[in-house]
């Protein structure tokens, strides 16, 4: 079974809702009116069901070339006294991937398998 590696929405006005965590639970009130929200993070995929919303999702089991351009990781800087910002994985300095192997505990296996795979895509393993 596939795991999720990005929960995401774009509506009909463009808007992409992201939610990263669960129970970080996103909405918009679009162009049409109509109120769009996801929720879940990573643990379970919940939404609106207007039914023209484009579903963004994600899994390991896709490409790593996408997998790359929409999976984030959180970072408070080198020092970690920066203000949390989001970067994508094929953006990710690779010692900067390396650290974070090494050194997060709890990080979901998806991820850890995701950032192992860019290396490997770098030829920096």
């Amino acid at each position: 079974m596939s795991s999720l590696l990005h929960n995401a929405i774009r509506t009909p006005d463009g808007t992409i809702l992201e939610s990263r965590h669960r129970h970080d639970y996103r909405t918009h009130v679009d162009a049409n009116g109509k109120e769009y929200m996801v929720d879940g993070g990573l643990d379970y995929v919940r939404r609106s069901a207007h039914g023209d919303e484009i579903d963004l999702c994600v899994y390991d089991d896709d490409s790593h070339s996408l997998i790359r351009k929409v999976l984030t990781w959180g970072t408070y800087g080198k020092d970690g006294d920066q203000p949390l910002t989001y970067i994508l994985l094929k953006n990710m300095e690779t010692d900067h991937i390396k650290a974070c192997l090494d050194n997060v505990l709890g990080m979901y296996p998806q991820i850890r398998s995701a950032m192992q795979n860019e290396l490997e895509f770098r030829n920096e393993v």
